[in-house]
């Protein structure tokens, strides 16, 4: 009977365990590009931060290129200098011109590349970032920017998949909503970031948080469960 009690009590920790380790493992991994701030408002200008973590444990990120949409062009894109590496805009005709300060524009920023000198590259287990300035926003729902990342092992990885909802993408591309002008004052952080000068908050899962607030709660649960089956160790029987 003593011997029964005990075997049942270390099963019941080792399924506790069991059970947590199941659950931080079943959490997906939230490493992919993305852009900062996660909305802007139609008109203003946008500081974006383009967010590159390198997924890869035995090569570097070497270079970086993201699209803008030709649906929603930008009449001013201005590239911040990344220490260590090379932007390159180049622009596209436009095929309906657009108005900026009264002058028209016919042309607009089609694709930024950023290529790193051989001591930059974004190391395993590190990450980089690119500032861009564009304005005015576009008046349209929102704004999807396809990046390619290329490792120092000529892989290439496109992240490129638009939303969809109530899919989960295994490659998505960056998306910037915007935000009508009529609704900016009830969204501060649309607001905050509308100009190029303002610093554009960054999250480490690019504002996707729910994967860490899972594997937390996971193992606060199992900790409980744990702490129970403890309370609950059965003593040495009675002689």
């Amino acid at each position: 009977m003593k011997i029964g009690a005990r075997a049942r009590w270390r099963a019941g920790v080792v399924t506790v365990a069991a059970a947590a380790m199941i659950g931080l493992s079943a959490v997906p991994a939230a490493a992919h590009v993305t852009v900062n701030p996660k909305e802007a408002t139609v008109g203003g200008y946008a500081r974006l931060t383009f967010r590159v973590p390198n997924e890869k444990d035995n090569a570097s990120t070497v270079k970086v290129e993201v699209t803008l949409p030709e649906d929603a062009p930008f009449a001013s894109v201005s590239v911040k200098p990344t220490p260590g590496w090379t932007a390159v805009v180049e622009k596209r005709k436009l095929a309906t011109p657009i108005k900026n300060h009264d002058r028209e524009i016919t042309e607009a920023a089609s694709k930024i590349t950023w290529t790193a000198d051989a001591a930059s590259a974004v190391k395993p287990g590190q990450f980089q970032e690119f500032d861009v300035s564009a304005g005015p926003v576009p008046e349209v729902s929102q704004v999807v920017f396809k990046a390619l990342q290329t490792y120092s092992d000529g892989e290439v990885v496109r992240w490129i998949e638009e939303p969809k909802e109530g899919a989960e993408l295994e490659h998505p591309a960056p998306v910037l909503k915007v935000v009508p002008k009529a609704a900016a004052a009830a969204s501060p952080a649309a607001a905050g970031n509308n100009a190029a000068s303002g610093a554009a908050p960054a999250s480490s899962d690019g504002g996707n948080g729910w994967p860490l607030g899972l594997s937390i709660a996971a193992l606060v649960v199992a900790l409980a469960a744990l702490g129970l089956a403890l309370r609950g160790k059965p003593t040495a029987a009675q002689p």
